[in-house]
């Protein structure tokens, strides 16, 4: 009967932090919490399976470094990365639609700003 309660409590985990893990990965290239999405589903994954520890090492290591690298550069990159980061957010917001909303809402009478995804449509 233990060994039923745990490996019932094993899919929990590995349900939930593979549901936390996904969305951080998605979430990466966007302003705010992905990678700390990613680390924390990782350490959920890991209290119950050893690579899901492995790899929240590699991922927590490799983090910093990203972070110290960052540091280090130029103003110009900085802006660069910033200003890459700002095309990924307004393309995706775009071609899920979002300013094709705001559009409806207000009877702005831009169709131009609505996604060309017909699924969003």
């Amino acid at each position: 009967m233990g060994s039923t309660k745990k490996n019932i409590k094993r899919v929990i985990i590995g349900i939930a932090g593979t549901i936390v893990l996904l969305i951080g990965l998605v979430t990466i290239p966007y302003p705010g919490p992905g990678w700390l999405t990613v680390i924390a589903g990782l350490a959920i994954l890991a209290t119950e399976f050893d690579w899901a520890k492995r790899i929240l090492e590699k991922t927590k290591e490799k983090y910093e470094r990203w972070q110290q690298w960052m540091k280090r550069q130029s103003l110009f990159i900085k802006v660069l990365f910033w200003l890459m980061t700002l095309i990924v957010v307004t393309a995706t917001i775009w071609l899920l639609n979002g300013y094709g909303l705001i559009n409806d809402w207000f009877n702005l009478g831009y169709d131009w700003v609505r996604s060309p995804l017909p699924i969003f449509n």
